[in-house]
């Protein structure tokens, strides 16, 4: 109960800030818009996608959203650090894990109210639309979502208090990790060498999850590896965040 308890109190904490700031909820909200009408369009002439192309479409750009939100969600993380507020908040009782948690749920909401809109947007165009499968595919995106923040949090202590080798790293990684996972384009497309990098790529399997579920396809195989890769993230993320948080900045 303590768990939840304090998740609840940390997820208050950052989004309230987020709710005095209605622009940027605007500006987040725009994103899906500009993505679902200036890039969806393009996928409806390509060969391979004339029979469903939005459902390809929509589960690949929530993917990639969940991979550039939480994962630069420790820049707030080190603007905390330069102030001092987040030692403050290493001298209360409240859970570590429940820090980590708490954080990325505020990057989780933002994009649960992009995937709205995006679906809401999508379904004239003719995106079918299967309650259980979204459902089940945004609760396989918060698991991913609470892995990447954690380690983005475990990043942002490491790189405290100049900031340089977060932004490195974190450059480093997305693009590779995001033309690599098939979200952009189908990597059926590219060459043999690439498509067996690819099945290398964690991020690969869960967005290949994802358009199974968005698609109604809950027993497809590619599922089972989809939460596989989300699971090990986020058991990852979880455990090297609540030591960097015990061991203390």
């Amino acid at each position: 109960m303590q768990f939840f308890r304090d998740t609840a109190t940390v997820f208050a904490r950052e989004f309230t800030p987020a709710l005095r700031e209605p622009m940027v909820i605007l500006f987040n909200m725009a994103q899906p818009v500009l993505f679902l009408f200036l890039f969806g369009p393009l996928l409806a002439g390509t060969s391979g996608f004339e029979a469903a192309p939005w459902q390809w479409f929509v589960p690949g750009i929530l993917v990639m959203m969940c991979l550039f939100g939480p994962t630069m969600a420790g820049y707030n993380l080190l603007v905390e650090l330069g102030t001092g507020s987040m030692e403050r908040m290493l001298v209360t009782p409240l859970n570590r894990s429940a820090m980590l948690v708490g954080r990325t749920l505020r990057e989780f909401a933002l994009l649960l109210v992009q995937a709205v809109l995006l679906i809401a947007l999508s379904v004239p165009l003719g995106f079918q639309l299967h309650p259980a499968g979204v459902v089940a595919g945004l609760a396989l995106l918060l698991v991913f979502g609470v892995g990447l923040g954690s380690l983005s949090f475990v990043l942002a202590i490491a790189a405290h208090p100049g900031g340089e080798l977060f932004y490195a790293i974190t450059q480093l990684l997305l693009f590779p990790l995001l033309l690599l996972s098939g979200v952009l384009l189908p990597m059926d497309f590219g060459p043999a060498w690439l498509q067996v990098i690819a099945q290398f790529n964690p991020v690969s399997h869960i967005a290949d999850a994802e358009r199974a579920l968005f698609s109604g396809q809950l027993a497809d195989p590619s599922v089972p590896y989809g939460i596989i890769a989300a699971g090990i993230i986020a058991a990852a993320g979880l455990w090297l965040g609540t030591r960097a948080m015990k061991r203390g900045i």
